[in-house]
């Protein structure tokens, strides 16, 4: 569910008309609502009401300090994987106590600022990383809280680039090295073991694949608490996906997501971390763009508008289906046909869906393209020298825009011209 509905035909971000808002601050723009952020964060994290959780926002996701900062209102810890996020979270009101560093390129820089600020835990993806973090801690002074991030080896079923659990991606600590990582980490100075943690992939829509790695998971605890180590955390990272086409299949409720991991793991009496993303910001933001023109050639009927792949890069990267509804509702009897709805870039991927069955409309209509608010403005660039385009935040009956459209001349004095030139 999301606050994104027609009231007398007008399309609304929750007491908002977009048409308001579009002639106001210009399109394309990205229109998030809070009502259905908190909506989403709180059924998630009430869902886990059974045992201590933490629920770490993942940053990557969405990371516009207005997001962060209702989150951080609510309770969200935040999962991070550079310096610019934990920058994010803390600037938004996220204690470094509840914050996760991942990713498999942490830099010495990057982690003496974690260090330097205490975060909560170093996901260690590596052994590299291990030493590397180990040096940092002792020349510092400090110990880091440490889980490693365990690849189970297992296809989380969803798009290619978007796996990250399985033995070919770059991700975590091989399955079978998992041990000797642990007994390593275990004599090593400034280093503190408190968790484990695993991530298998994104856009998840099956319950199976999070079974299957999470049972894994859980037997390897047994055997390293047998082994002596103090496993204390279970660190479980997100995927869990949303509907981004209406009509199909559904992925599953977080309560039963909650029942799935609780079932699993409750035995082990540990603190849970779970990093959701997608499924807190995904369908609580939008984009809207207008009709640049249309154009009608022998074989395909485009709708042109004035969003571009740089804007939203899913569909061009992952082939991504976002419903695209008009911001005025049609009759249901109105006629429909197939219509390729594109950008203006320069580039022929530069496409938000093909062969879509709308109504026909003229230049200046509003369009929105739904589920966009996860890694759509964050994966946005000024490729062709498009401005990034501003996002807007809607309350009740009130908006703001949480970052601004930048001018051409602002966007082109970013470059410095060399004294030779």
């Amino acid at each position: 569910m999301d606050h994104f509905d027609y009231h007398n035909g007008i399309l609304h971000a929750e007491g908002v008309p977009l048409p308001k808002i579009a002639l106001e601050v210009g399109t394309p723009f990205y229109c998030y609502s809070s009502a259905t952020l908190s909506r989403h964060y709180t059924i998630f994290s009430e869902a886990f009401s059974a045992i201590p959780t933490t629920v770490c926002f993942a940053v990557k996701s969405n990371s516009n300090q207005a997001v962060l900062t209702t989150l951080a209102k609510l309770g969200a810890g935040a999962d991070t994987v550079s310096e610019g996020e934990i920058r994010r979270a803390r600037a938004a009101g996220i204690p470094a106590s509840k914050i996760v560093f991942s990713g498999v390129g942490k830099t010495r820089n990057e982690i003496r600022y974690a260090l330097g600020v205490g975060i909560g835990q170093f996901n260690v993806e590596s052994h590299e990383e291990l030493s590397l973090l180990s040096q940092e801690a002792c020349d510092l002074g400090v110990t880091a809280p440490i889980a490693f991030r365990v690849n189970p080896d297992i296809d989380a079923g969803t798009h290619n680039k978007i796996s990250t659990g399985r033995k070919t991606d770059k991700f975590g600590i091989a399955w079978e090295d998992a041990i000797a990582a642990y007994n390593r980490a275990g004599t090593m100075k400034g280093i503190k073991v408190v968790g484990i943690a695993c991530h298998i992939g994104s856009q998840l829509t099956s319950l199976n694949p999070f079974q299957l790695a999470f049972k894994k998971l859980t037997e390897l605890v047994e055997t390293l608490r047998k082994s002596g180590h103090h496993i204390n955390r279970v660190d479980l990272g997100g995927g869990l996906g949303i509907p981004y086409e209406t009509g199909k299949e559904l992925p599953p409720h977080p309560q039963e997501y909650a029942s799935m991991i609780v079932d699993t793991i409750k035995h082990l009496d540990c603190e849970l971390i779970l990093e959701p993303g997608r499924l807190i910001v995904g369908n609580a933001g939008i984009l809207v763009t207008s009709v640049v023109q249309t154009k009608n050639t022998q074989d395909r009927n485009f709708i042109i508008v004035d969003a571009g792949m740089n804007d939203l890069i899913r569909p061009s990267m992952y082939d991504a289906w976002h419903d695209i509804v008009p911001a005025i509702q049609t009759a249901e009897d109105s006629t429909q046909q197939p219509f390729d709805i594109v950008g203006p870039v320069c580039e022929s991927g530069d496409t938000f869906g093909k062969q879509r069955m709308m109504t026909p409309v003229k230049t200046d209509d509003l369009l929105a393209i739904r589920s966009a608010g996860a890694y759509g403005a964050v994966m946005s660039s000024t490729y062709n020298t498009r401005p990034m385009i501003p996002e807007i935040m809607v309350h009740n009956d009130d908006y703001a825009v949480i970052r601004q459209r930048p001018s051409y001349d602002e966007l082109i004095n970013q470059d410095i011209i060399p004294e030779w030139l």
